[in-house]
């Protein structure tokens, strides 16, 4: 984008989608679906979302490879996916009476960043769970 707010050719705008493999496909999409509001047919805007579409509210995004070598996630997973959340808490306790047990750690948490959360999906995916700082 330009400064003047115009769209340029040529550049990236965004990721368009994360596509990683799964034994059972449909059932963790359901998971996400049930338990996250992502994915396919989900939308966290006021359009109503398309079949294959999830419609994600806006904000910034980070993309940041890690070292090799980082213990910030499991060393056995190439990835770990940051969704950004209003209601940390709320989210958080509606997962645990789902079964669905949140890590969370004083350190993680930063006025100027926000707080954090982690659990992990059924194929044990590290899910990190970002509520940043109002404002």
């Amino acid at each position: 984008m330009t400064l003047d707010g115009k769209v340029e050719d040529g550049r990236v705008h965004g990721i368009g989608g994360l596509f990683f493999r799964a034994r059972d496909p449909e059932g963790l999409n359901a998971w996400y679906r049930t338990h996250l509001g992502v994915g396919a047919g989900c939308s966290g805007t006021d359009e109503p979302a398309g079949e294959w579409l999830w419609n994600a509210a806006g904000g910034q995004t980070v993309f940041a490879p890690f070292k090799h070598d980082t213990d910030y996630f499991a060393a056995d997973k190439a990835f770990m996916i940051n969704f950004r959340v209003s209601g940390l808490d709320a989210l958080v306790a509606r997962l645990a009476e789902a079964g669905i047990p949140a890590e969370r750690r004083a350190e993680w948490d930063n006025p100027a960043v926000g707080r954090f959360a982690r659990i992990h999906d059924p194929e044990g995916n590290a899910i990190e769970l970002w509520e940043p700082p109002a404002g």
